[in-house]
């Protein structure tokens, strides 16, 4: 779904965004509320610029608006993968991102995020993957790296690898797999308005992912590592 026909069915105008290049931004109202909507567009690979202006919006954001929901609307490829961006120091451009996100929900905003098209790499991580909670569109592609490249990074056989996709979500790109992790609390169906109110009205600052992950059978010992962790501590 693009993003002009997602923000019509959301709030009922694609006008009030702002598309600079591949950067959305505006304000939009849920029920008279006024929300943060930031995010990008046409599978955005996330550089130094990007990174940097979305973190300006939830700065702003935290600043003037005290406690404002922030929805981050998520289409993206990944970083970007330029000389330039690795010069200006890209990581640390998108661990700013990161940041920014997170002051957001430790000053008590409620951050969402939304996979509308395609969420890849770190582009996802420091975006969705660090909000309250992260939704998605059926439709919608995650993954964090192809098969192929999963086999040059770990060295096993790419047969290995499919075999293990088809039993394990962790190994297997596609979002019903990232439901399954818990990476992604839910997909949105039917009325998105009424996602959109059902999601921020259950987004809190408790992270479920783990607990969600083991519920669901994709990610099994996750939750009962950090629990033993904790009973450690």
């Amino acid at each position: 779904m693009d993003w002009k026909t997602l923000t019509t069915a959301l709030f009922g105008s694609a006008d009030l965004l702002t598309l600079d290049g591949d950067f959305l931004h505006g304000t939009a109202a849920l029920d008279e509320e006024p929300l943060t909507v930031v995010g990008t567009t046409g599978h955005a690979p996330i550089g130094v610029r990007l990174a940097l202006a979305q973190a300006r919006v939830v700065l702003d954001t935290v600043a003037r608006h005290p406690g404002r929901p922030i929805l981050l609307l998520i289409d993206t490829q990944g970083q970007q993968l330029r000389r330039r961006d690795e010069l200006l120091g890209i990581n640390r451009a998108m661990a700013h991102l990161g940041m920014a996100i997170d002051l957001a929900r430790r000053r008590g905003h409620r951050v969402l995020g939304l996979v509308y098209d395609q969420a890849l790499s770190g582009g996802f991580i420091t975006s969705g993957l660090i909000a309250d909670a992260c939704d998605a569109l059926p439709e919608a592609e995650i993954r964090v790296m192809r098969i192929p490249a999963m086999s040059r990074v770990t060295k096993l056989p790419e047969d290995l690898l499919t075999a293990l996709s088809r039993s394990n979500p962790v190994f297997a790109p596609g979002v019903e797999n990232y439901v399954a992790m818990g990476g992604v609390r839910r997909l949105w169906t039917g009325d998105l308005r009424e996602a959109l109110r059902r999601a921020l009205a259950e987004t809190t600052v408790e992270d479920r992912r783990a607990i969600d992950g083991a519920e669901r059978g994709g990610r099994r010992l996750a939750a009962s590592v950090m629990q033993r962790v904790l009973d450690a501590s």
